[in-house]
This record gives structure tokens, C-alpha cells and sequence, in this order.
């Protein structure tokens, strides 16, 4: 049964972890540093970031990250590159839930463009910091939501008929077909980083801070049923990130009943995150949306 105790030791290497001053995503951080990682935390807010940082048992550093800004995004990925010679872990973890309709910086819906066009462009703009690693690896986190997102939301600006439960499950979907898709294209450019994606089960943090009221009382009171602390709903994305067996294109996720708790392990992805066509339908929009094209190919070369 995988456990923290598990990650191998990590000393020499460098992670970023997005959303990491509270969570799961603090958990990873801690877990990291724990294992000898020096830990770049990125953050929105700059105190909140320099407190998490001084929470880690081992080195850590702040990187100044809005994903819901894409001019920010280019720029904490410039910053990256001045600071560090490579990266060997990138785990994209921020994500909004529950969001009103609104948009962000750039003018997408709030929940698809910092899920994911916010992950997609800073991935494909640290991607050669990846690549100088010997074993780079990203790790993208979605949920269990994205069985229940349809490939017909995956639009990236549209706000008619907006639905704050829809639109995350759209954004969740679009993580899986991201991190898919990225891991085809790394090994059809014989790259030596990999993908791979997690889901965290029922975790126990802030996420829910601006459900309904109805759903926050019920939560409240049976939640622990499907929920665990968010220690625990950190251990799946921690396993891809570090598991030495773990492959390219994996999906990790909570190994009991349902996939809300239960130690990690592999497990088959929703079928919809799967379809070549809708992985690649949703990365040409990406690039176009976020400017940001990847240097990789779409096919082995012959």
C-alpha cells in the first residue's frame, strides 16, 4: 500500500507546484521538501506564499504565479528560467471551483482558463526546463468530476447558460485530454519527460468554501463518509509525481471504493478523456487561445 513513506529521495531536484499555500497542494509541497526537493511554490499572493515556504521542512522558494493572467504566466515562466538551470517535477494543482460567471485576465471563463489554459501555457513555456532534467516529470491534477464533463463545454469563453458545476467539469475533462495529449506528443518526439495525471478522491480542504449553502451543510455532516484529509488526497498526485515505476500517461487516483479514499493507485481514465480527436480538437485550441505552441510532434517520425 503506497504511502509518503514511498517517495524516494529527492535531493539535487527542483518541483514547482501550482496552488501550493493551502490543500492538498501544500501537502504535496510539504511531501517534496520532506524528501530533499528544493520546493518552488506558486502563488497568487506573495505573503501567502513566503508562509508556505516557511512551513517546509527542507528548501523552498516563492514564484509570483496568476494563471488566471497569462501575461504573469510568461512571466513567472521567464522568471523560472533566470532561476533555475532545469525543473524535474512540474505538478499543475491550482484550480477554482464552484466559480459565478465571470472571466479572467484574458477573457476566458474563469474555471477553463485558470484549470486549464493557465496549466497548458505555463507547461509548454517550461517545457525545456523539463527537458534538460534527466527524468522530467508532469503531473497534471484533475477529478473525479471529469467523468461527468461533456466534450460539447469545452469552450473556452462562451458564458451563456453558465452553470458553475459544468464549467468544472469541462475544465477537469480538459486537464485529462491535456495531460493525454501531452504525453503522445512527448513520446512521439522520443522526449524523456512524461505526463501523467492524478485525482485527488474526496479530499478535505477550502475548495468547497464557496459551494451552495445546501451542498456545505451536507458536506458538513456526511462528507466524512467520501472524504479524506487532504494529507491523504495528496498521495495520488504525489505517486505520479515520484513512483520510479509510474509511466508516461498513467492516471492515479484513490484506490477504494469509488475512488473517494484509499491509498493510491493506476486506474483506467473516463473513456470521453481518451478520444484522440477531442485531445486533439481541445490542444489546437489551447495554442491559439494562449499563443503558447509546443515544440513536440504529433507522430513518431518514420
Amino acid at each position: 500500500m503506497w504511502s509518503a513513506r514511498d517517495i524516494p529521495r529527492l535531493d539535487g531536484t527542483t518541483a514547482l507546484v501550482t496552488g501550493a499555500t493551502a490543500g492538498i497542494g501544500r501537502e504535496m509541497a510539504m511531501a517534496l521538501s520532506a524528501r530533499g526537493a528544493h520546493v518552488v511554490i506558486g502563488a497568487r499572493h506573495a505573503a501567502r506564499g513566503a508562509d508556505a515556504v516557511r512551513a517546509l521542512p527542507g528548501s523552498g522558494s516563492v514564484l509570483a504565479l496568476d494563471l488566471a493572467n497569462l501575461q504573469t504566466v510568461r512571466q513567472a515562466a521567464s522568471d523560472l528560467h533566470q532561476r533555475f538551470e532545469r525543473l524535474d517535477i512540474l505538478i499543475n494543482n491550482a484550480g477554482l471551483w464552484w466559480q459565478p460567471a465571470q472571466r479572467t485576465e484574458d477573457g476566458f471563463e474563469s474555471q477553463m482558463g485558470v484549470n486549464h489554459l493557465g496549466h497548458f501555457a505555463l507547461t509548454g513555456l517550461l517545457l525545456d526546463l523539463l527537458e534538460r532534467s534527466p527524468a522530467g516529470r508532469i503531473v497534471t491534477v484533475s477529478s473525479k468530476a471529469a467523468a461527468a464533463g461533456s466534450v460539447t463545454d469545452l469552450d473556452l469563453r462562451n458564458l451563456d447558460g453558465y452553470r458553475p458545476t459544468t464549467a468544472y467539469n469541462a475544465s477537469k475533462l480538459a486537464n485529462l485530454l491535456f495531460a493525454f495529449e501531452l504525453q503522445h506528443r512527448l513520446a512521439a518526439s522520443d522526449s524523456s519527460t512524461i505526463s501523467l495525471a492524478a485525482h485527488p478522491g474526496g479530499a478535505r480542504t477550502s475548495l468547497f468554501r464557496d459551494a451552495s449553502p445546501g451542498f456545505r451543510v451536507a458536506n458538513a455532516t456526511i462528507g466524512w463518509l467520501f472524504t479524506q484529509p487532504a494529507q491523504a488526497g495528496a498521495l495520488s498526485v504525489l505517486r505520479a509525481a515520484t513512483d520510479p515505476q509510474a509511466a508516461g500517461g498513467e492516471y492515479y487516483g484513490p484506490g477504494g471504493p469509488g475512488q473517494f479514499k484509499g491509498a493510491p493507485k493506476p486506474h483506467p481514465a473516463p473513456e470521453r478523456a481518451c478520444d484522440p480527436a477531442t485531445r486533439r480538437r481541445l490542444w489546437a485550441m489551447s495554442e491559439a487561445a494562449t499563443g503558447v505552441a509546443y515544440p513536440l510532434r504529433t507522430e513518431a517520425a518514420r
